[in-house]
């Protein structure tokens, strides 16, 4: 018998508090027009201090295996992808797995950063097909707000980035028609870390000499993000176009026979260019990124959700989804919803 990994459910959660770009405004030297043209966010959700990420992951997890139709109890696996977890070590996924109260089932963290959801999503496609699980929770989630900077000195970054969660639960079927089954139909997934310093946090680190962090690397600001915004823009156009193609030509597709393209929410200029490139209608590209900003790894299962409950998203719909991030890391995704 062969298998196929379906995704039966979603879930997301943003805190409540919004962040408007007025709201910004108050805090560091930038504008509402600044940030919307250059960014396309309007707003964003920000949690308040007693919320952690596996907090956010939990509200959107019950919610994506009780839209599958399940029992927490019936997860067999859990995939975590964030870049801002509760604490140093364990990984998240393990404070996640306590609070959903559904012990000694396989947790797996991962930190592919923007592509994480992407990433999660391929890993959990091959275990459901291999036959060694049913029922895979693969959770994007992210809490930036607290390691921001939120003075005029990381304007350029702070103004990017939202908090936020989204979860899908993937399902081992049998395959019967692989033209017709909800299915994943493929992932395709790359990295180059020649440019792993383009986009990062250098500290705390264990490269940062003979302390891991320090009192002149907080005065210097380097637990903070730091980005050069113009080889993001250029890399991510490049590659996410790349990888859509090489999806759909590896899966027997063309671009114009999918139905919804989720792309990964970083900057609406990034996800307009690409469609260019690619002359994709803009009609079939959902976004998201105006009222979350940039959740990194919660951004395409968020819009997901999102998008089933516009009803843009329906069932049957073959969609492609693509990501780019730190690492620099890429990745792309086809699946019949």
């Amino acid at each position: 018998m062969k298998y196929r990994s379906e995704i039966t459910g979603t879930g997301s959660f943003v805190p409540p508090r919004i962040y408007t770009n007025f709201d910004l405004e108050k805090m560091m030297d930038t504008t509402d027009e600044w940030i919307q043209q250059r960014t396309g966010i309007e707003q964003r959700h920000w949690v308040d201090e007693g919320t952690t990420t596996s907090d956010l992951a939990l509200v959107a997890s019950i919610e994506a295996i009780k839209n599958a139709g399940l029992d927490k109890s019936d997860i067999d696996m859990i995939i975590f992808a964030t870049l801002s977890p509760d604490h140093e070590f364990p990984g998240t996924g393990c404070f996640l797995q306590a609070k959903l109260g559904i012990p000694e089932i396989a947790v797996l963290d991962i930190r592919q950063q923007c592509t994480g959801f992407i990433y999660g999503l391929s890993i959990a496609d091959k275990f459901i097909q291999s036959g060694s699980h049913k029922n895979i929770l693969v959770v994007g989630a992210e809490v930036h707000s607290k390691g921001l900077d939120r003075t005029p000195n990381g304007r350029n970054v702070a103004v990017l980035f939202g908090d936020g969660a989204g979860a899908v639960v993937c399902s081992r079927k049998e395959l019967i028609d692989p033209k017709k089954d909800s299915r994943i139909i493929s992932t395709h997934l790359y990295a180059d870390g020649n440019f792993a310093k383009e986009l990062w946090i250098p500290a705390p680190g264990n490269a940062m000499g003979a302390e891991r962090v320090n009192h002149a690397m907080l005065n210097e600001g380097l637990q903070y993000p730091q980005m050069n915004g113009k080889s993001v823009f250029v890399h991510a156009t490049k590659r996410m176009a790349e990888c859509l193609v090489h999806s759909c030509k590896e899966a027997g597709f063309e671009l114009s026979d999918i139905d919804v393209f989720l792309f990964h929410q970083a900057n609406l200029r990034i996800n307009s260019k690409v469609a260019e490139i690619l002359s994709i209608p803009e009609e079939k590209v959902f976004n998201t990124i105006q009222n979350y900003g940039n959740t990194t790894a919660a951004t395409i299962p968020l819009g997901m959700n999102d998008a089933l409950k516009a009803g843009v998203l329906k069932k049957g719909m073959l969609v492609a989804s693509a990501a780019f991030g730190s690492g620099f890391t890429w990745a792309s995704a086809i699946w019949r919803q």
